[in-house]
């Protein structure tokens, strides 16, 4: 998988995409991350790419000329399965969607700033648009890191297990049920007896009882 981020603020990715499992992706050779600083396709003297809104009002706004020179760059060396952009009135990112994205080759994602992104470009070079909530963030750059993360893990071979992601919370419209590790008994806080015998089928069946109960009490909506 190779995913192609579009940003005015490339130095924000510096950590986070040489950290942990996606780290390890990329070592792998299982996935690729490249940062384009959307600047350097400004063809404005001091590299601006955002201006103000036609009409008025406060805040300004990416141009859709560089985003386009950047895209159709993109395009032209390889084909993309989707472009996509990262804003608060996107379709919510969720499991579902971070299973199917997975199962791409080929990934644009646009970061979003300032008061977002001329319309034509959401009109005419996006094919896709996610939200990671009903929230606002600064600029899409987190919201890229979560959405490229929840993917990457899903790519086989970068987790060492890939039954580990295959147990994750909403995989099955469930949420994970507890976990428990050594020691077995903690200042009198002991694991369920069921998890040390060794019993497989009851082990499963109590897991399974305790997702359903947990996604019962904290999120009722996903059983629907």
């Amino acid at each position: 998988m190779r995913i192609d981020i579009i940003t005015c603020l490339p130095e924000l990715f510096d950590g986070p995409i040489n950290q942990s499992i996606v780290k390890r992706a990329q070592h792998k050779s299982l996935v690729e991350i490249v940062i384009h600083n959307l600047r350097d396709y400004s063809t404005l003297k001091h590299k601006n790419v955002d201006d103000y809104a036609f009409g008025g009002g406060a805040g300004m706004v990416l141009m859709v000329e560089p985003i386009d020179k950047c895209i159709s760059a993109l395009k032209a060396e390889r084909n993309y399965d989707e472009v996509i952009y990262l804003t608060p009135d996107g379709e919510t990112l969720n499991q579902g969607i971070a299973n199917q994205l997975s199962l791409n080759q080929n990934l644009i994602m646009l970061c979003g700033h300032y008061k977002g992104v001329d319309q034509r470009v959401r009109d005419y070079l996006i094919t896709k648009e996610i939200s990671i909530g009903d929230y606002v963030l600064s600029g899409g750059e987190l919201a890229a890191m979560v959405l490229a993360d929840a993917l990457i893990r899903l790519v086989p071979g970068v987790l060492n297990d890939e039954s580990s992601a295959l147990t994750d919370s909403f995989q099955d419209n469930l949420l994970a049920p507890p976990v428990y590790t050594r020691p077995a008994n903690y200042k009198g806080w002991n694991v369920p007896d069921v998890l040390t015998s060794g019993h497989e089928a009851n082990i499963e069946k109590w897991r399974h009882d305790q997702a359903v109960k947990r996604t019962e009490e904290r999120r009722p909506d996903l059983l629907k």
